[in-house]
């Protein structure tokens, strides 16, 4: 019986593993751990103005890495979330299209701004501008309220925006940056779905029905 339920288990387990956000999870947390046990870790992977002296690898494993426990838990609890939606509504591929290409823009941009910076907020953020787009009346929990998914994305923006006036060791360039990703991926997104709704399917049994009442010559 236990063996059974522990197959059951495991099954369960690797199904859920399937999505793609929680691999990129996975992946967050046991490079945080690495950052906590091997000495010069982060230096190694964290984004800086090395990435021009060829180290262009910085661009992405910057995004797995986090600056504490609760830099950590935030990211990714937002990414469990919004990512969980994301993924279901667009599909696997195209989500880890949206969280990379978020994610590297962003650092290509804050890299002009940040003598170093690290985290997932940018390509998180990309989910979120593509879901403000796409499920701009989706009801989310945000700020202690129940809103609309668009209107939370406005308040993070604002915040992000008073943020680079009134600096709080927040890389707010990155967050704008990768939500401005977000936004045009999520109007070509929704661009697409819009078109494929409006396409008109035809059963081939009613075509040669039709054809066979009124094309045929009398």
């Amino acid at each position: 019986m236990n063996k059974i339920y522990n197959l059951l288990v495991i099954d369960f387990i690797m199904k859920q593993f399937r999505f793609y956000f929680l691999w990129l999870v996975s992946v967050c947390v046991i490079m945080f751990i690495l950052q906590q046990i091997i000495p010069g870790f982060t230096e190694l992977f964290v984004l800086n103005k090395n990435v021009w002296s060829g180290e262009i690898w910085r661009f992405i494993s910057s995004i797995f890495l986090h600056g504490g426990v609760g830099h950590l838990l935030y990211n990714m609890f937002a990414l469990g979330l919004f990512g969980f939606i994301l993924e279901k509504l667009i599909g696997g591929k195209k989500f880890l299209l949206v969280f990379f290409a978020s994610g590297i823009i962003a650092n290509m941009i804050s890299v002009q701004f940040y003598s170093s910076s690290l985290g997932a907020s940018g390509a998180i953020m990309g989910i979120i501008g593509v879901l403000a787009i796409i499920k701009p009346m989706m009801m989310v929990w945000a700020f202690g309220v129940i809103m609309p998914m668009f209107i939370a994305a406005i308040l993070w923006v604002i915040g992000d925006v008073i943020g680079i006036f009134i600096p709080d060791g927040v890389g707010n360039i990155a967050h704008l940056s990768g939500v401005g990703v977000g936004v045009v991926m999520g109007i070509f997104l929704r661009g697409k779905k819009i078109k494929k709704r409006k396409k008109i399917e035809i059963p081939e049994d009613y075509m040669r029905s039709w054809e066979d009442r009124f094309m045929k010559p009398k």
